[in-house]
């Protein structure tokens, strides 16, 4: 157990997430008194410097000193906090490093949005240069981190800019799956035990899209993307999806839509009958979700679908003249090798979607890892190192570029998730969502409506409860809620 304790500051919560990149086997202590094991941090502010010594203790025995400084650039009390912040997470994590030797190449950045720190830098016009520095220097980030997040930036803001508070994105959650995938963290309620809610939220549902297109119309927002996820959509019959489809269109001017994306997700809900329903709603762009192409992975994860399914759905979506298609992948997968990743990647060149999304599973919460990388699994943990460059070089070789991307919290190193496509194909609602420049109002239980204000740099957050049976009763509420946010 490395015992930490802080000096002339109470960073609790930053310290704490750099360490988790490291170890979770850490707890913060009051004093220094015991020096058995134990990191001691010291911030002192000095003239126009901020410094940060960072110690290591063994037996009472100072193991390893270091100490980081920088400039003060303000005297501003918020920025000054700020920078603080980034000078001793920069002197724990060299001193980390020492200790446990790890692969951390996103340096200090434990949020899950890097790109944002290169949008800001290049606001500033800071060019490839001067952000290639200050991403190495400020932020202690590997090279092949800050190219991928500079090139990412550079699509997004062909998309994101310029800025127009007047432009909309529209979500709406199907929460609904045929079974629950082992790994899900998404809503998502079975048809075996929710599935007698599937009208009744439908109601609900339209009763929310007519409250919130009334709101819209009143704003006079223009929506630019509509997004329906889940859950699983498809899980919605014919019938069903063609009711919400009409009352979207009913209820909203979708006239100007550069994008409409339906998520179909698990072939084993994928229908002809569906898919023309869809079509017919002028849906752009489709998620045909694999996950993996190996048939004893998908028993594994609790899916009832095969391989051959997969590819069914796909060619079926292809000649009903679907031609922008998204599919799914996860890294990380139960029991899953490189090999196997990469006969995935194989069988999805084949089809040749327009996207792919590449997501790195958390291997366990942060509460099951152990004290370090080289006792946690360390060949694991380098075998997902392994599949995201195997998966960085099928996207290539199938012409598809990333184009946004996020990271997973709570692993080690905090690995990212990337999505690739075709030029001209880029999900533009992946990307707002992303960089939060665009207010997204999100429909149905557990959906999450974040309202921008760019003139103050704010986001609120308007949540929907995630309980189907308290989402129907209290759907009046969800409408009002949004309502009070904005007007």
């Amino acid at each position: 157990m490395l015992n930490v304790f802080l000096k002339n500051h109470n960073y609790k919560y930053e310290v704490g997430e750099l360490l988790k990149l490291f170890t979770t086997q850490f707890k913060f202590v009051d004093d220094d008194l015991n020096k058995d094991k134990i990191l001691i941090n010291e911030l002192i502010i000095e003239d126009n410097l901020i410094i940060s010594n960072t110690y290591i203790y063994e037996n009472n025995n100072l193991k390893i000193r270091l100490e980081e400084k920088d400039v003060m650039s303000s005297l501003d009390e918020k920025i000054l906090k700020r920078e603080s912040k980034i000078v001793i997470k920069r002197s724990i994590f060299k001193v980390l490093k020492k200790i446990y030797k790890s692969f951390v190449p996103w340096g200090i950045l434990t949020g899950i949005r890097p790109t944002k720190i290169v949008h800001e830098l290049l606001d500033e016009n800071k060019n490839k240069e001067e952000i290639d520095n200050i991403l190495k220097v400020k932020y202690l980030m590997d090279k092949s981190k800050i190219d991928l997040a500079y090139n990412i930036a550079k699509v997004e803001r062909e998309f994101i800019y310029p800025l127009n508070e007047n432009k909309i994105a529209l979500y709406v959650s199907i929460p609904f799956c045929p079974t629950r995938c082992v790994y899900c963290s998404f809503p998502s309620n079975t048809l075996k035990q929710w599935g007698h809610l599937k009208s009744d939220y439908l109601n609900a549902l339209i009763k929310e899209i007519k409250g919130v297109g009334a709101l819209i119309k009143k704003l006079n927002k223009e929506i630019e993307s509509v997004y329906i996820g889940g859950g699983t959509p498809t899980t919605l019959d014919e019938k069903e999806l063609d009711i919400l489809m009409d009352s979207l269109y009913q209820n909203f001017d979708l006239n100007n839509i550069k994008e409409f994306t339906v998520e179909a997700g698990r072939p084993d809900t994928i229908t002809k009958e569906k898919l023309k329903v869809l079509k017919y709603a002028k849906v752009s762009r489709i998620s045909i979700n694999p996950q993996t192409m190996n048939e004893s992975t998908l028993i594994e994860i609790g899916r009832s679908h095969k391989v051959e399914d997969i590819v069914k759905c796909f060619n079926m979506a292809r000649n009903l003249g679907f031609d922008n298609i998204n599919m799914d992948i996860i890294l990380g997968l139960l029991k899953e090798t490189p090999s196997m990743v990469e006969n995935t990647l194989k069988e999805i060149s084949k089809l040749s979607p327009e996207s792919l999304t590449v997501h790195t599973m958390a291997i366990k919460r942060a509460s099951k890892l152990k004290e370090n990388i080289q006792e946690y699994e360390f060949s694991q943990y380098m075998d997902m190192v392994k599949m995201i460059d195997i998966s960085m070089d099928y996207a290539q070789r199938m012409g598809l570029n990333p184009y946004y991307m996020y990271r997973q919290k709570h692993m080690l190193g905090n690995l990212e998730n990337i999505g690739y496509s075709k030029r001209g194909f880029e999900c533009i609602y992946n990307i707002q969502i992303m960089e939060e420049k665009q207010s997204i109002f999100a429909l149905g239980a557990g959906a999450i409506s974040k309202i921008v204000y760019l003139d103050e740099n704010r986001i609120e957050r308007v949540p929907n409860v995630k309980n189907l049976e308290h989402y129907i009763k209290r759907v009046d509420e969800m409408i009002q809620k949004k309502e009070e946010e904005v007007l």
